[in-house]
């Protein structure tokens, strides 16, 4: 199986709802995530602004952040080699890149009981 390794820019948490705006992406992104690790597939991400060392530790990631500067930040890596920059992968493409089905990674939505009255869940007003 390949491994997958994600070089965030810096901000304060991946999961996209901290700070005064939700960023969709990196909730999708993370729930993503979430849905390959109960799959048992790890992908490994490293924060710039919590784990720098691991930019300079990347020779790949290294060289592209020198090259093109920060912007070039999120950085997919597979099995050592840059796969995406400036981007995180679709849902085909962690499918595609991790070897799984698609069905795998993408979140299932939570059923919510409808009520026609529209009064809640003990029923009718």
């Amino acid at each position: 199986m390949s491994k997958m390794e994600i070089y965030d820019p810096a901000m304060c948490c991946s999961t996209g709802v901290c700070g005064p705006s939700v960023n969709p992406e990196l909730i999708r992104v993370a729930a993503v995530i979430e849905n390959l690790k109960k799959a048992g597939i790890e992908v490994k991400r490293h924060n710039l602004s919590s784990a720098p060392q691991d930019f300079l530790n990347s020779a790949v990631v290294n060289q592209k952040l020198n090259s093109k500067g920060a912007n070039v930040l999120p950085i997919t890596v597979v099995d050592g080699k840059i796969v995406k920059e400036s981007g995180y992968p679709t849902n085909a493409e962690f499918a595609n890149w991790l070897g799984v089905s698609i069905d795998k990674i993408q979140a299932i939505p939570v059923k919510t009981k409808v009520h026609k009255c529209n009064c809640g869940p003990k029923g009718c007003c």
